[in-house]
């Protein structure tokens, strides 16, 4: 006999995919019998094997249909968005109970408002929760990666995202990781194999050596184990942001057209550090192809003493 199923959308990318990993774990507990799918891009898999609450991937591209077939899910639960345009997706499942998120787009919907100016892992948090679900929203961590990490204590330096405009300067970039170079640490430079020239750039600016330079080479798993094993991470407003809070490594985000409010770390003072100058929750074009004017502001010389303190340990003083 065919398990029922619960189904979750979130078809979206690395960050999105973590920030919610709480519901994920929300809807296993409530629904233990029933099989967990996500549907989501086929490239998360290695790290939706980690999160201990899904099932099976359902590969899936970000507001395109979902190929279901057969029984329709018992559940279809929208973790993707707040109107019409995801809402379709998860009734063309047919599943017969929907959780979705009310909007001035979708104002007919049974549940609750969207709220723009909720934090990310919260927001997803509270739908289940509307609907009488428990879910934590400290329940971020993934287990550890099935694989050795190709550097153990490093700091890992991330230049690069998705657009432009959550993008902070190469060469500021590289005077942080000369100095923690300088200083005695091992700096690895990261990213996608698009952004392996960013990442060469950064590395011969900071006076790295070519073996430096890891981005495009490890995967997402290999990734992953990097992370889990790393002293540091400084990085963009991205993915790899959401890793280090995934594995509890000391961090360093900045933070440009949205504000941490939205999208930041987990309460955890002196290992997660949020540089931000800014006002109002999303006052810049996250997708914008000019880096953001706030974060322009962050100075190198910041970002290395939020360094200091993301690494000093939590029962001394900073």
């Amino acid at each position: 006999m065919t398990r029922p199923a619960v189904l979750m959308l979130r078809a979206l990318g690395l960050g999105d995919f973590l920030a919610g990993v709480p519901a994920y774990r929300a809807l296993r507990a409530a629904f233990p019998a029933h099989e967990t799918v996500l549907a989501a891009p086929a490239a998360l898999e290695p790290l939706v094997r980690l999160c201990g609450a899904v099932d099976r991937l359902l590969p899936a591209g970000e507001l395109e249909a979902v190929p279901w077939h057969g029984q329709p899910p018992e559940i279809a639960v929208d973790l993707h968005g707040n109107g019409p345009a995801s809402h379709r997706l998860v009734c063309a499942t047919g599943a017969p109970a929907l959780m979705m998120y009310a909007s001035a787009a979708a104002p007919g919907v049974a549940g609750p408002w969207w709220d723009p100016d909720e934090h990310e892992v919260g927001r997803w948090c509270r739908l289940l929760e509307w609907w009488g679900l428990p879910a934590d929203r400290t329940a971020l961590r993934l287990d550890p990666p099935p694989v050795p990490a190709p550097v153990t204590g490093a700091v890992v330096v991330h230049p690069g995202a998705a657009s432009q405009g959550r993008r902070w300067p190469p060469d500021r970039f590289a005077a942080v990781a000369r100095a923690l170079a300088s200083r005695g640490h091992r700096v690895v430079v990261t990213g996608t194999a698009a952004e392996r020239a960013l990442a060469r750039e950064v590395a011969s600016r900071a006076g790295l050596r070519p073996g430096s330079v890891l981005a495009g080479l490890t995967g997402l798993t290999g990734l992953a184990a990097l992370v889990s094993q790393a002293s540091l991470v400084i990085s963009n407003d991205t993915g790899m942001a959401h890793l280090a809070f995934a594995y509890g490594r000391p961090s360093v985000t900045l933070y440009g057209p949205v504000s941490p409010a939205l999208w930041g770390p987990p309460p955890n003072p002196g290992r997660h550090v949020a540089l931000w100058h800014g006002t109002g929750g999303r006052p810049g074009d996250a997708h914008a192809t000019v880096t953001d004017p706030r974060l322009l502001r962050i100075t190198a010389a910041e970002v290395l003493a939020a360094a200091r303190t993301a690494q000093q340990p939590a029962d001394q003083p900073t």
